[in-house]
């Protein structure tokens, strides 16, 4: 049977710290706590968007987190400046590893990007890194309205990607995604980028364990 591999985008294949450069000018020293805080909150609203079944746009998500990250902090931002930062957003860097990976894998599996974000944003980010040219597709949950980890978003990948009676494997660096996608019956490979990050203790473990995704062809080789 063959494994597809459904790769997680941002923070998996992109950085969304990569906005601290483009922050520096409106946040000064604090632009890193802004970031962070501004991808926290991105996800803290999709969730509750998903919960509540209030679903908008992924860059709804985003540009309502960077707002609050910002005047979090005691900083306003001009709409003209908001616009600019969200297409700074748009053109977030690739890991350095992504792009060599999926170019080795392109042909030995079915690989497809699995996102929160929409079919515009994601072709924008990965077409920008070149990226796109190393998929076989694109997987959004904007087909559905709902967001990751919503049980019903990795039953629709498994349909979007054809891995329906195979087995589909997520890759992710985020904890919380490998959870979701392990209770739904999915395998699923996390990318520790940061070996300070603690995996949260829910009973449910990931498939394995990579500290790069230089490592994910012989681990999907052990994985069988």
């Amino acid at each position: 049977m063959t494994v597809h591999l459904a790769f997680d985008v941002y923070g998996t294949l992109v950085d969304p710290q990569g906005m601290v450069d483009h922050l520096a000018a409106d946040a000064g020293d604090q632009a890193a706590a802004v970031s962070q805080l501004w991808r926290q909150k991105q996800l803290e609203f999709a969730f509750r968007r998903g919960l509540m079944r209030l679903y908008e746009d992924f860059g709804v998500c985003t540009r309502q987190a960077l707002r609050y990250a910002m005047a979090s902090h005691g900083f306003d931002l001009e709409p003209a400046r908001e616009d600019e930062l969200l297409q700074a957003y748009l053109t977030l860097p690739a890991f350095a590893d992504a792009s060599p990976v999926l170019a080795s894998l392109n042909g030995v599996y079915p690989c497809y990007a699995f996102s929160n974000g929409s079919y515009p944003a994601l072709e924008k980010v990965l077409g920008h890194n070149r990226l796109l040219e190393h998929l076989d597709g694109l997987v959004s949950v904007d087909d559905i309205k709902s967001f990751k980890p919503d049980p019903a978003v990795y039953a629709h990948a498994r349909r979007a990607t054809g891995a329906m009676d195979q087995p589909l494997c997520l890759v992710s660096s985020n904890g919380w995604d490998v959870i979701g996608a392990r209770a739904s019956g999915l395998m699923a490979v996390w990318v520790q980028r940061d070996p300070d990050t603690v995996f949260e203790d829910w009973g449910i473990a990931p498939s394995a364990i990579i500290r790069s995704l230089q490592e994910l062809p012989d681990t999907l080789a052990s994985l069988g």
